[in-house]
């Protein structure tokens, strides 16, 4: 059963980046992979595969596209990080060539050729390619460390394939795929921030710079630097920086941009704490998302600037972003 979803990629095209060692190479060679990626868990496993994995992607039919389109959507809906995309399209890639089989050995069926008689879901449910996703994601999710795995392990975690060193083949492909389709910056953490989704604009781009480049600077309640700062005194230079004017507080922080769903935010928009989240008057702290569950902040007198993991769910969160100079 096909997949009737049309993605247009564009041009596939990664850039290659130093690599670097990162596990010990003969433990590496006994598995079959060849580790030499900044990351051991995410990216091409092998220096300048980058354009293997181009290669690969631009391969890929309309129903292939699709897939890997709903793959990333439903990971981004989850707050997954681009790791599970990535080791999803890669369990797809090896299973079914990312496309909803009717047909499979036994009674394997879909994308990830799960097997109802295995507990996977009925036959319908395991067709359906919203559900199968879903269904990857939650076993993925169990697995131990799964985060800290190549990708193909943790693939095989989840298939429990009788050929577990198959699911490296496509590392690559799958690298390049969550870049281009999941917007991703430098997915094999060679540069700043693996797996942190681009800015949506230069502006923003910059005012993270700014940002971050106050970090271990001391909190103090309405300083705007450059010695110190308050929360929405960071947001306010940080976007000063690249020539965005904020208000000073933040409650009127909220009003000075385009406001959006706070789960499609994009690095360099500001989130919000409130005591009431739907009233926009309690507001009484703002960060910057950096994308990758992230925030920076000048959080609290006693906590310098720094960078925190953050959580869609948290208790005060106001339900809108807000992207500044939109």
């Amino acid at each position: 059963m096909g997949l009737v979803v049309f993605v247009a990629i564009g041009a596939l095209v990664v850039t290659a980046v130093a690599a670097k060692v990162v596990i010990d190479n003969q433990q590496a060679q006994a598995r079959g992979v060849s580790l030499m990626s900044c990351d051991a868990s995410v990216g091409p496993t092998q220096p300048g595969q980058g354009e293997r994995g181009t290669v690969d992607a631009s391969k890929l039919d309309d129903e292939q596209r699709g897939i890997v389109a709903l793959i990333v959507s439903i990971g981004k809906q989850r707050s997954l990080a681009p790791r599970a995309w990535q080791v999803a399209i890669q369990a797809g890639m090896t299973e079914s060539g990312l496309h909803n089989l009717t047909y499979g050995d036994r009674d394997s069926l879909g994308i990830f050729q799960m097997r109802p008689s295995m507990g996977w879901g009925t036959v319908a449910q395991v067709t359906d390619p919203t559900y199968e996703v879903n269904k990857f994601y939650d076993v993925l999710l169990g697995v131990p460390d799964w985060q800290n795995k190549l990708p193909g392990d943790a693939a095989q975690a989840v298939e429990r394939s009788g050929f577990p060193s198959r699911y490296h083949k496509w590392e690559p492909m799958a690298a390049t795929l969550v870049e281009k389709v999941g917007q991703v910056a430098d997915v094999v953490g060679c540069g700043t921030g693996m797996g942190a989704l681009l800015p949506p604009s230069q502006a923003a781009a910059q005012a993270i710079k700014f940002a971050l480049g106050e970090q271990g600077k001391p909190y103090v309640w309405g300083a705007t630097g450059p010695d110190a700062y308050d929360c929405s005194g960071l947001m306010l230079r940080a976007y000063e920086s690249a020539g965005i004017i904020l208000p000073r507080v933040s409650y009127n922080q909220y009003h000075a941009g385009a406001l959006l769903p706070v789960r499609e935010a994009q690095p360099g928009d500001l989130l919000f704490l409130a005591t009431n989240p739907a009233d926009p008057d309690s507001i009484h702290h703002v960060m910057m998302y950096l994308g990758d569950n992230k925030v920076v902040e000048a959080q609290q007198t006693g906590v310098p600037v720094h960078i925190r993991a953050f959580s869609f769910d948290e208790r005060e969160l106001v339900p809108q972003a807000v992207r500044p100079g939109v």
